[in-house]
């Protein structure tokens, strides 16, 4: 008896022990908001699980993310890439889904990413009656809440 008691107690620390690994995962560098005040432009992302309603698309239930404010649109995240802690590449589609942006965020510093659109950019911002590009590259900050 006590050894299988014993053995109970092991498998549980081993099974509490995995859980942490994950929550602390789950709380890692690619779970985080992030702004551009400039652009007025935030990436709201979570690429460890599907947790983020994505305004406007309740009704598809939590994603891993999104891109908005001041852009046309809610810009979803559909696929992702993690290089390492540093790097990850991310695929937006639009609302409609009928354009898609590849995106390579880079950590610089605890609290500043560079965002980085690859090949041609068709995100954009209404500027008066005129949809316009934004730029290609900025920095975004992580939110503090």
């Amino acid at each position: 008896m006590h050894i299988a008691f014993t053995s109970l107690r092991h498998t549980m620390a081993a099974a509490l022990l995995a859980l942490t690994a994950l929550h602390m995962q789950a709380q890692g560098p690619w779970k985080i908001d992030l702004t551009c005040p400039e652009e007025k432009i935030t990436l709201r992302m979570d690429l460890y699980d599907e947790s983020i309603t994505v305004p406007r698309m309740e009704m598809f239930g939590p994603m891993n993310g999104y891109l908005g404010g001041d852009i046309y649109g809610v810009w979803t995240i559909t696929s992702f890439e993690i290089k390492d802690n540093r790097e990850a590449t991310l695929r937006v589609s639009n609302d409609l889904g009928s354009e898609t942006q590849r995106i390579t965020l880079t950590q610089q510093t605890d609290s500043t990413w560079l965002m980085r659109f690859e090949g041609r950019n068709v995100v954009k911002r209404v500027n008066g009656k005129k949809l316009v590009k934004i730029p290609s590259s900025f920095l975004m900050r992580k939110d503090v809440k």
